[in-house]
């Protein structure tokens, strides 16, 4: 029976990537023959990301899930990645449900997806656990597994508005570089920022909710608008961050204005240590993906899952995220081993990581 259940999973992961991207499905004699759904021999969870995300995906919550609920017990994994469409993600799930799957942790494409996911899966009596994300979808949701968005903006905020005032500034201006105004997470990001931001002596000179890729040239205009007058740039992301720092290093910038962010990227963190950028925010990855291992192991046992408080009637553990300046690189982002010294300091950082006691 196990070697038939395996046949059947083997297939069930061929039919899956076709029918949409896989990020790993694994199969007998293969190095990840663990890692596919079994729905005889063991426990099986599937692990279905939107796709927004997939670089971070496949470097850290994959083998920080993957070697944590390894270390509970003998389970199978299958990873699967939506690229951003909705219906492919309910397919994945779907299939995931006809091979055996007895969790489903989802990060999803949106609140949509969310729903017919979660009916899906009750139909089978199987639990989901939404991961990373600000939908709570439904009350069907046997556990949710995010950050409180609102308080990195608040935490991005106070960072850069508590900056300028140690710096002595005088009416310090800024620009506002918010998300993309359909995304629900960059509303709230947003609202906490501006909580801070409005109550302060901070004027905005200029706000735009945007792509990355818009970010480079608005700014570009925006400094020669304004000449003089930009001490901080209030970006909520790393990807936004990137292309205000390309506009001011265009315009050979100075005093070169505070930069915030969002996500400890390696290039934010770069950005960082060599002073172009201000700050970050550091989302506790191994934190995430660990606890989501630990409450998928339970409930695949059907045991209990760790206690948790009530967000619409779902149960809900918002992880703290943190601050991250160059004082503070080596306790997070690698202590915590979301990079290495040598993945920081190349030889190109190499003098700016001495500077910043990153060794």
């Amino acid at each position: 029976m196990e070697k038939l259940g395996r046949k059947l999973t083997a297939a069930a992961c061929e039919v899956l990537l076709m029918a949409t991207t896989l990020v790993a499905c694994g199969g007998p004699g293969s190095d990840d023959a663990k890692n596919t759904g079994n729905p005889g021999a063991v426990p099986s969870v599937a692990l279905l990301f939107p796709g927004t995300e997939p670089a971070r995906n496949k470097a850290l919550d994959i083998p920080l899930f993957d070697a944590r609920i390894k270390a509970l017990g003998d389970f199978d994994v299958l990873h699967s990645d939506a690229g951003k469409d909705a219906s492919a993600q309910v397919k994945q799930a779907e299939i995931a449900l006809a091979g055996g799957a007895g969790v489903l942790v989802l990060d999803p494409v949106d609140s949509k997806a969310t729903e017919d996911i979660v009916a899906a899966a009750a139909e089978k009596d199987v639990p989901v656990i939404s991961y990373d994300s600000i939908e709570t979808g439904s009350t069907g949701l046997a556990y949710r597994i995010s950050f409180d968005h609102e308080q990195i903006g608040v935490l991005q905020a106070n960072s850069l508005i508590q900056k300028l005032r140690s710096d002595g500034v005088v009416n310090p201006g800024i620009l506002v570089v918010n998300g993309p105004a359909e995304d629900p997470e960059a509303e709230l990001v947003a609202k906490g920022a501006r909580s801070v931001i409005d109550k302060s002596a901070v004027k905005i000179l200029a706000e735009l909710d945007a792509n990355p890729a818009q970010v480079q040239d608005w700014t570009a205009k925006r400094i020669a608008e304004f000449p003089g007058r930009i001490d901080g740039i209030y970006a909520a992301k790393d990807s936004l961050a990137g292309g205000a720092v390309a506009a001011l290093s265009s315009a050979a910038m100075r005093p070169w204005p505070l930069v915030t962010g969002q996500d400890a990227q390696l290039e934010g963190i770069r950005r960082i240590i060599t002073g172009r950028q201000y700050m970050s925010i550091y989302k506790p990855v191994r934190a995430e993906a660990e606890l989501a291992a630990t409450v998928a192991a339970k409930l695949a046992r059907g045991q209990a899952p760790p206690p948790a408080t009530k967000v619409a009637g779902v149960p809900t553990r918002l992880l703290i995220p943190k601050v991250v300046t160059r004082s503070n690189i080596m306790d997070t982002v690698v202590s915590d081993g979301v990079y290495t010294v040598e993945e920081i300091c190349t030889a190109k950082y190499a003098k700016a990581c001495a500077a910043a006691n990153i060794q």
